[in-house]
């Protein structure tokens, strides 16, 4: 895989400034991801974009940091990886470094506490636009399972409040046996045709 600098360049900016931009956790970044790399710069391709949320969300730790190794590797290996980690990682550990040098003037101050409860309604509304995007991609899968699987998830969350690692456990559970099934499908045709 030949190294790029200037796309290089390219990821290390873009993971830097929608790391430096994003409030409110994982499931913002996604959806910026998406803006950037699907549709901006075309680099991933959108169900691409959706297995990548999948990934990141299943696998442990941050959901940015998650998100940037799988697409730097796509896009430029090992070393992609860690420029897109690297852009990542740094605008938090500036912040919080710099807000734990004046953290009591940080945390009594009206004015900050006033920008974070407006920071708040911003998050909930990308939040919103990452549910309805993710949902609207599985419905154009038109897969009877993937959207039963998904109404199945939201209630099991939203109403009875089964723990998220739960869900996505039973739903990885439920897509391996659906791959396994498709696969022994597959070779029963190939068989037959061989056959014949």
């Amino acid at each position: 895989m030949k190294l790029d600098a200037k796309k290089l360049f390219i990821l290390f900016k873009s993971m830097f400034m929608l790391s430096a931009c994003t409030f409110g956790g994982g499931f913002v970044i996604v959806s910026l991801m998406k803006k950037k790399y699907v549709e901006e710069l075309h680099w991933l391709e959108e169900d691409e974009m959706l297995d990548v949320t999948a990934i990141t969300q299943s696998a442990p730790g941050p959901l940015p940091v998650n998100a940037s190794v799988i697409i730097g590797y796509k896009m430029f290996g090992f070393v992609g990886s860690l420029v897109a980690v690297l852009g990542t990682i740094l605008p938090p550990m500036i912040i919080i470094s710099l807000i734990s040098l004046c953290y009591d003037q940080f945390r009594t101050n009206p004015y900050i506490a006033i920008a974070l409860q407006v920071m708040r309604a911003g998050v909930a509304a990308v939040i919103a636009d990452v549910v309805i995007n993710l949902a609207g991609n599985v419905l154009k899968t038109r897969r009877p399972l993937y959207i039963a699987m998904m109404v199945v998830a939201f209630f099991s969350t939203c109403v009875l409040g089964v723990s998220a690692m739960v869900v996505i456990l039973c739903c990885l559970g439920i897509g391996l046996l659906d791959l396994a099934w498709s696969v022994g499908k597959n070779k029963m045709k190939t068989k037959g045709k061989g056959c014949a």
